[in-house]
């Protein structure tokens, strides 16, 4: 197989003309974004703490069952660690009453 021939490249030469527009990157500078909440929209509500109140006792106010107040901790984890410990003055998200 040695006495195949090989292909010769040596002189070949090649030029590419490109008629494509020069890209330019995106400017996205004036761009601003705004988020508006959807709490009015899925129905959740705040609520202030009055003196006397507990999370069953709210529940019961504000969703119609003392046993919600587990729903209404949750949603509050970000300010609440311990849902017996609640302070008059304290606004908490009230889930939307559940169906």
């Amino acid at each position: 197989m040695s006495n195949d021939k090989k292909a010769d490249f040596s002189d070949v030469t090649s030029k590419v003309d490109s008629t494509a527009e020069v890209v330019q990157k995106a400017d996205f500078s004036d761009v601003t974004a705004r988020v508006d909440s959807t709490a009015q929209i899925v129905g959740e509500q705040s609520y202030t703490v009055q003196k006397g109140d507990s999370l069953s006792r709210i529940a019961k106010n504000q969703l119609g069952d003392a046993n919600a107040w587990k729903r209404i901790f949750e949603a509050n984890r970000d300010v609440l660690d311990d849902p017996d410990k609640i302070f008059p003055g304290q606004t908490l998200k009230i889930p939307p009453r559940q169906g």
